[in-house]
């Protein structure tokens, strides 16, 4: 282990930790973020000077969030990273902008993080359209072409909605919407059947609706051939396996891992698992990577904001699940990564804590 001294570089991280944030996959975000930290100050850190985390609570609250970028801002630090959830993220992003705070979004996949092109923001998650066109092209190609998805009240479940159709209708492909908040898990059932759906998405949260709606589709005989599925992720973490038992297995969902892991994958997975006391998921390698990035942007550019804002074309590191790159992508307002690699998976009904690959993107 090298020696860090002198005063810290400080980096803001944004994390949900308490509900009705998804705490699970904030926990996994913060374990990556803090292994990442870790690894960094035991290879001399920021030219001889220690990182530091300053972790911040979100609790899925955009206003929170804001005010959390506007706090962190005010205690110095270099750049700001992390944040789960979309709509979170979005606020986050509008308020760095604003400030001039570089801010690398680790795992938020809403298209439209900021409302005008920035210089100031930089994703490693692929953007949602990306991602859930693989998603429905796994559809199409399972023989799915009258799909229902319940869905609450939300941009980023529109924004899903709105990519799922636009990219199933020219390809002979309907899409149902369901509104969850008019209608019960049962009432839900009786809808599938009406419109003769074939599959159903939730783009709802977890445990409520989403689990009740399982319960109900699985429990009812004339649903037995309709598919559920989670584009969002739910089944990725443990948290889903216990509240649904058998019931969540073969609900296929996005990850955005490689089919095998590399060397450094491989070697900070190993970390993940011990730190976790669980397999690591998707957002934790995001989360390690988000700091691997951010080090590398710091030691040869400085701790400067503008500097970093401006390094952010000129990034190559090699990350967990691939070397990152960040470019300027069509209808993406944001420095993207292009991209993260992307699976369709789910939980295997014979073995629900292992994930079956069926689809890569």
């Amino acid at each position: 282990m090298e020696r860090t001294e002198g005063s810290a570089v400080r980096i803001g991280a944004l994390v949900p930790l308490t509900r009705p944030g998804w705490v699970e996959a904030g926990r996994h975000l913060l374990a990556g973020l803090e292994l990442g930290v870790r690894e960094v100050n035991d290879t001399g850190g920021i030219a001889g000077r220690p990182l530091e985390l300053v972790v911040r609570d979100t609790a899925a609250d955009p206003r929170r969030a804001a005010a959390a970028v506007d706090e962190v801002a005010g205690l110095g630090v270099a750049a700001l990273a992390g944040e789960y959830h979309s709509v979170v993220a979005r606020a986050a992003a509008a308020r760095a902008d604003a400030l001039g705070l570089p801010f690398l979004c680790s795992s938020a996949v809403l298209d439209a993080l900021t409302e005008q092109p920035t210089e100031w923001v930089a994703r490693l998650a692929p953007a949602q359209s990306h991602g859930w066109r693989i998603y429905a092209d796994f559809l199409l190609g399972a023989g799915h072409s009258r799909i229902a998805v319940a869905a609450q009240p939300s941009v980023y479940w529109a924004s899903g909605t709105r990519v799922l159709r636009d990219h199933l209708a020219p390809r002979g492909g309907t899409v149902i919407e369901l509104d969850m908040g008019a209608l019960s898990p049962t009432a839900v059932c009786d809808e599938l059947v009406g419109h003769r759906a074939t599959a159903l998405l939730l783009l709802v949260g977890h445990p409520e609706p989403a689990v009740p709606i399982v319960r109900a589709v699985r429990r009812d005989p004339r649903l037995a051939e309709v598919m559920i599925g989670a584009p969002a992720g739910q089944p990725e973490f443990a948290g889903w396996a216990t509240s649904l038992g058998d019931d969540g297995a073969a609900i296929p969902f996005l990850r955005y891992l490689p089919e095998r892991l590399g060397p450094l994958g491989t070697r900070v997975g190993t970390a993940l698992r011990e730190r976790l006391a669980e397999a690591p998921s998707f957002v934790a390698f995001e989360g390690y990577d988000t700091v691997a990035v951010l080090a590398d942007v710091l030691r040869s550019h400085g701790v400067d904001r503008a500097r970093i804002a401006e390094s952010w074309p000129r990034v190559t590191v090699e990350g967990t699940r691939g070397r990152i790159r960040f470019s300027r992508t069509p209808d993406i307002s944001v420095w993207q990564w292009a991209w993260a690699p992307v699976q369709v998976v789910d939980r295997d009904p014979a073995e629900p804590e292992r994930f079956r690959i069926l689809h890569t993107g």
